[in-house]
């Protein structure tokens, strides 16, 4: 049987450890409550995961394009946003 491939942001929950400074999980907690702790955490890993997607994407281009200027970085960041969100799916992980 094939193993299901999820894009980021979807399938279901999986329980994982994970290791924080004592001051950052507090800092959360304050922010977001005990019960929300697990879904700040979800957001702020799939920001960074699509932030590398991104990256990666960028850096491929330059590798057969030549260099990206700054405005040109952040408008690919806002069309990337626009599209994946009309789309609701961000490709898979990995």
């Amino acid at each position: 049987m094939a193993e299901a491939t999820y894009s980021i942001g979807e399938g279901p929950a999986t329980r994982v450890s994970l290791s924080l400074p004592e001051g950052t999980a507090r800092a959360i907690r304050a922010r977001v409550g005990k019960r929300e702790f697990s879904a700040f955490i979800a957001e702020a890993v799939e920001r960074e995961l699509r932030g590398q997607v991104l990256d990666e994407y960028l850096a491929d281009y330059e590798s057969r394009k030549g260099p990206v200027s700054e405005p040109a970085r952040q408008r690919a960041r806002q069309v990337f946003d626009e599209v994946f969100a009309e789309e609701a799916e961000w490709p898979a992980a990995g």
